[in-house]
């Protein structure tokens, strides 16, 4: 996996890799993360990845991370 770039967050870190003709992007908060893959054929170049990673998205992610968290120590 080849890192490309770190995306800015102040809510969570996100990273841009590319693998496998699949660009992942990677957010982390605490202990969990989420990956996305979006094949390279999909966009034209990786600022279409960035527009796709906006702060409506991050908010969707950070919304998705309270949930995993919640799951993860209401079984832990």
């Amino acid at each position: 996996m080849h890192f490309i770039k770190r995306i800015e967050s102040p809510d969570c870190q996100i990273s841009l890799f590319s693998w496998n003709g699949k660009y992942i992007v990677k957010f982390e908060a605490n202990q969990l993360e989420q990956t996305y893959k979006i094949d390279q054929t999909d966009v034209s170049s990786i600022e279409e990845v960035e527009l796709v990673v906006n702060q409506e998205f991050v908010a969707l992610v950070m919304n998705r991370f309270m949930n995993m968290s919640q799951d993860w120590y209401s079984h832990f």
